[in-house]
């Protein structure tokens, strides 16, 4: 960490790639803003048993998220693709084991979004996006929208919501991200930093 810098932390699930090219455009954002560096984390995948993964590095990308990347943060993104409606099982898992952290209430006052992608244009890309603000709200996190100064919320046919960044990837994971979802990813980095900065000031 950069002396003076502001840490925003992506915390991101990827099962095909998506999220996490989500989770790299946020970053990107958010560094655009003068005094604000990202911090991209993951989780480990969980087995049918919902037992933690045996390894304790990944194979490549960001390394696993850890309670003091929460504590150390000015501000937190929170990506998923969607299950069923709501938040993928490892994030879910991960955000299960923070009862430490909301006892002291170490992450209360700061600044939070959502963002996710969906198999399909409409499986469930609001409610996953409304119920990952939940266990944030418990934790006394603010949470921050896309609003529609965002041209690119008007203009999208794709993903893109007010509640956070959203993308319609296709059942097979294969669907790029379209010209408005990365606007749209940056933008909410940026706003994301833009809002730490002036809280931590």
């Amino acid at each position: 960490m950069i002396q003076g810098m502001a840490e925003i932390l992506i915390l991101y699930y990827s099962a095909g790639g998506s999220v996490q090219r989500m989770a790299e455009l946020i970053a990107e954002g958010a560094e655009r803003v003068p005094g604000a560096q990202a911090r991209l984390r993951t989780v480990p995948k969980v087995s049918a048993g919902f037992e933690r993964a045996v390894s304790s590095i990944p194979e490549k990308g960001p390394p696993y998220c850890e309670n003091r990347d929460l504590e150390e943060c000015a501000g937190l993104a929170l990506g998923s693709p969607t299950r069923f409606g709501n938040m993928a099982a490892p994030l879910k898992a991960f955000l299960d084991g923070t009862g430490a952290l909301w006892l002291k209430g170490a992450l209360a006052g700061k600044p939070a979004c959502v963002f996710t992608s969906t198999g399909t244009l409409h499986g469930g890309q609001e409610t996953t996006l409304l119920t990952m603000m939940l266990p944030l709200l418990h934790h006394g996190m603010l949470i921050v929208g896309l609003p529609y100064t965002n041209p690119e919320l008007n203009a999208t046919r794709t993903g893109g919501t007010p509640y956070g960044a959203s993308h319609f990837a296709s059942v097979a994971d294969d669907l790029p991200l379209s010209e408005h979802e990365r606007a749209l990813c940056v933008a909410q980095g940026r706003r994301l930093a833009e809002v730490a900065l002036k809280l931590a000031n």
